[in-house]
């Protein structure tokens, strides 16, 4: 049988500080020779005893010694903070999460945990997280959050947040860094139910901003938005090759999105918004006149994998800069003050007014849920469909 000599190592203690839990290192003779066994405290995840031996040779008292050196230093270890939430959260798992998150999805977590986790919480050790540390965050970006300073995030944001990091501790905890998931404890935001009031404008105001718009260079990708309802990624993604002008229809397989103010292309939202879209035949006259002017400016027709709509060098046109024409165009229409994305809601409404099945306008639009994002009383929207301004189309 071995014999055991067991060496209880003392806690170091300091005046006016809290004295910290003891290290246990012990000897343990087994035959001729010696082994310092060092106790390691209890394993999270099975709730065992962690033991490590260290062979010591043939000398007890050298066997002591080694014993209180490794004890020492496994105490040493045990005081300093670990594994932060800012260096899981950077180092590990957003890189891990690049490998199967969307492009614009990944870009968003990123710059959710960088401007409002890490400079509230990065320092945290992951293992010292509680769900107070969650809910003072929480509270703290409702009333603070903003970048500017001038108030707080909305509740959608700060859900997101939420979800972010409980995903990620989700993650810790099967990896075995974290025994428990602080988050599921921690009280969040409630999901706020969409509004019913969806903004859009009426036939008039419709009228005003495509005249306005008809100036532009880019008007045919405007007139292509407000009569399909395209969102701005998958009207600035189209390619030459969607569009069947024959059969008065186009195709939505992709969309142009910015990552970090980088260009990529996308598969789209989601599974149903890979759709066909229904031509009436005055955008199909719109298209071949913008066809015939991209001829003229690249000197050659447009190749099949040619993006609709590009500078005058053949480049795509970037979706912030899109977006920055349409404000400026509607600051000079004299018209109420729209999103871009809001011409999909203006043209819900053209549709809805006309009778058009709510499930047909979902459809039309690549919603995930046929009518989820539309109330009952939308048919009220005043709106019909447009002409364009002028004489002629294009």
């Amino acid at each position: 049988m071995a014999f055991f000599y067991r060496l209880l190592l003392p806690a170091a203690t300091a005046a006016g500080t809290e004295e910290v839990n003891a290290v246990k290192g012990y000897v343990v003779r087994k035959g001729a020779r010696w082994y310092a066994v060092i106790y390691e405290g209890v394993d999270p995840l099975t709730g065992r005893e962690r033991r490590r031996w260290h062979a010591a040779g043939t000398d007890r008292a050298e066997a002591e010694q080694l014993a209180t050196r490794l004890a020492s230093s496994v105490s040493a270890a045990g005081r300093q903070p670990g594994l932060t939430l800012g260096v899981f959260l950077v180092r590990q798992w957003l890189p891990a999460k690049q490998v199967s998150l969307r492009p614009s999805t990944w870009d968003s977590y990123r710059r959710l945990v960088e401007l409002h986790v890490i400079p509230r919480l990065g320092t945290v050790p992951l293992r010292r997280l509680r769900a107070q540390h969650l809910e003072t965050l929480y509270a703290d970006l409702l009333a603070h959050g903003r970048r500017d300073g001038t108030g707080g995030l909305n509740a959608k944001t700060v859900l997101e947040v939420h979800v972010i990091i409980r995903n990620a501790l989700a993650d810790a905890r099967r990896k075995g860094l974290v025994v428990r998931n602080v988050a599921d404890d921690a009280e969040a935001p409630k999901r706020q139910r969409p509004s019913n009031q969806l903004r859009s404008w009426n036939l008039q105001q419709l009228e005003r901003f495509l005249a306005a718009a008809r100036p532009h260079r880019l008007f045919p990708a405007f007139w292509l938005a407000v009569t399909t309802g395209m969102r701005r990624s998958e009207l600035l993604g189209l390619r030459w090759d969607d569009i069947d002008p024959d059969a008065g229809r186009l195709a939505i397989t992709r969309a142009l999105i910015s990552v970090a103010y980088e260009l990529h292309d996308s598969p789209g939202k989601t599974r149903s918004s890979r759709r066909p879209v229904d031509l009436d035949p005055i955008t199909i006259a719109v298209l071949h006149g913008w066809q015939s002017q991209r001829s003229a400016e690249a000197g050659r027709p447009p190749r099949h994998d040619d993006h609709v709509f590009a500078t005058r060098h053949g480049e795509p046109i970037h979706p912030d800069a899109f977006s920055q024409l349409f404000t400026r165009i509607v600051a000079t229409a004299g018209i109420p003050r729209l999103r871009l994305h809001d011409l999909r809601h203006t043209h819900a409404s053209l549709l809805l007014k006309e009778s058009v099945p709510i499930k047909v306008v979902s459809e039309r639009l690549g919603h995930a849920t046929p009518g989820s994002r539309w109330p009952p009383t939308s048919t009220s929207c005043p709106a019909c469909k447009p002409t364009p301004p002028g004489c002629s189309p294009v």
